[in-house]
């Protein structure tokens, strides 16, 4: 049996969890608007149109953002043809995607379900083939009381409250030429600057989010951050970052380390931001937006033969297996190591499309990868603590792979005097269990209040309508405290959540 040891000290702290960090993703892209989150003609669905059981979904995924309307789509959306009444609203084709909109469900439409979803929004301007003129009348729909033509537009359109929307992106994966408007890292930092100076002009308590690479594996991966963080550094509060992970190998071990390669792209984009930083003497620090992030691979040869321009087809519906889930608590683990830096995160995306939440017209159900997220989004909040892992490693094409992914977690309330320390914990061996210690005699008074397991003996197991609980957590883990040394038994390939609460 392998054996590890976490070195924790209550005192070295990483820094506070932005719960932003556990946001997700909602773009016209397949079913994740039309069929997921909006379903009028749906029994399951409110007099909204918004489908009540994924709703419920979502609020137990304890989503506090999520990104809209896109993604690749935003690139080529008028914004406006998704308002006002809905038998005027336009049916456009939209490249991106190769398929029609309807815009049946716009901005107001998404305003009204993240209120509801108890959620907040994380708005996309099209910086493709719009720009800074087309952000400042979005600005001004959204965030101006009234007296101007967009403000007053919004109120005609039945919203006499601004949305007051505080989160925007400056456009989608600028550096891609699949992107509509795909610009140089010179060209988008300049019109990244001059719109967000504009929006700062009308709302200075906006934050904005520069587009980073879509992927580490870019060729213009560190000259394009470091370009466009030169052009927009003082109009710029968060450079975003996007990674998708496969198995197409088939290579459990491979695709496991894929935290190693995420672990490396968080650390060269914090290098460059303060490279820049200190290039240009500024106080400031810009902080990391990873908000595109999953496992995606697993329907891309279905894609291959959808037919162009129809209207929500079932597109990047990836059917998750246990592995994926893993992985996904792993991820989870990468970002919450580096809280100092990451603030905001998106899964991507929320319902259908690569997605935690599946629906059919008779029902939701939960696919793998929502355990844990769901879990850590609940017990993943307060400080993070550095969290060093005695563990032993495997090879991998990143280098050395730990076969224990790890972060604790303090939450110390005083105002309602309750303390809690949580261990996430992944065990990437395949086949041996792992003895995991952890010296706790700084945090005395502390017994194991709860230990959850997600693990299944088939890598390959899958959630779907008809066994929707095939693969889900328990809470029949071994952790204990004897003399103030925390140990517990890690069955072969599974997370676990440890949580230890003040007595």
């Amino acid at each position: 049996m392998k054996k590890s040891v976490l070195h924790v000290d209550r005192y070295m702290k990483v820094g506070e969890v932005d719960e932003r960090i556990y946001g997700s993703f909602i773009e016209h892209l397949g079913r994740a608007v039309y069929e997921g989150i909006y379903q009028p003609d749906s029994p399951l669905s409110d007099e909204n149109g918004f489908r009540r059981d994924v709703m419920g979904l979502v609020r137990e995924l304890g989503v506090p953002v999520v990104r809209y309307p896109g993604g690749n789509f935003v690139s080529g959306y008028h914004w406006e043809d998704g308002t006002g009444p809905k038998e005027l609203r336009p049916q456009r084709i939209e490249p991106a995607w190769n398929v029609i909109e309807t815009n049946q469900f716009g901005l107001n439409e998404f305003m009204d379900w993240t209120s509801l979803a108890g959620t907040a929004p994380m708005m996309a301007v099209n910086l493709g083939t719009r720009g800074p003129e087309d952000a400042k009348n979005i600005l001004e729909y959204c965030n101006l009381k009234g007296g101007s033509y967009y403000s007053d537009l919004r109120i005609a359109h039945g919203y006499q409250k601004p949305h007051d929307i505080k989160l925007w992106c400056l456009g989608n994966e600028m550096d891609g030429p699949w992107q509509m408007g795909h610009k140089t890292a010179y060209e988008y930092g300049r019109i990244a600057a001059e719109t967000g100076r504009v929006m700062k002009m009308i709302d200075p308590d906006v934050e904005l989010v520069a587009c980073g690479s879509s992927s580490l594996y870019m060729d213009t991966f560190g000259d394009w951050e470091d370009t466009v963080l030169s052009e927009c550094y003082d109009q710029a509060d968060y450079i975003s970052l996007h990674q998708y992970y496969d198995n197409c190998a088939d290579d459990t071990p491979g695709f496991l380390a894929n935290t190693v390669a995420m672990d490396q792209f968080i650390s060269s984009v914090i290098s460059i931001c303060d490279a820049v930083k200190a290039k240009k003497r500024k106080k400031k620090s810009i902080h990391l937006s990873f908000d595109e992030w999953n496992v995606w691979y697993h329907s891309k040869e279905q894609d291959k033969k959808l037919e162009p321009w129809c209207k929500a087809p079932h597109q990047l519906e990836d059917i998750y297996n246990f592995e994926d889930a893993l992985l996904v608590a792993g991820m989870l683990i990468t970002m919450l190591r580096h809280a100092d830096r990451v603030r905001i995160a998106c899964l991507a995306q929320l319902v259908n499309v690569i997605a935690p939440i599946m629906t059919s017209d008779t029902g939701a159900w939960k696919q793998t990868i929502y355990y844990p997220f769901a879990l850590i989004s609940k017990y993943g909040r307060g400080t993070v603590l550095h969290t060093v892992a005695d563990t032993p490693v495997y090879e991998c094409r990143y280098g050395d792979a730990p076969y224990l992914d790890s972060v604790c977690v303090l939450n110390e309330n005083e105002a309602s005097e309750t303390a809690e320390l949580t261990i996430f914990a992944v065990n990437k061996d395949l086949k041996e269990s792992m003895e995991l210690s952890c010296d706790l005699r700084q945090f005395e008074g502390y017994q194991v209040k709860e230990h959850i397991v997600l693990t299944h003996p088939d890598l390959k197991a899958a959630n779907t309508q008809s066994a929707p609980d095939l693969v889900k957590p328990s809470a029949g883990g071994n952790a204990k405290i004897e003399g103030g040394i925390l140990s517990a038994i890690l069955c072969d390939k599974s997370f676990h959540v440890i949580r230890l609460a003040k007595s």
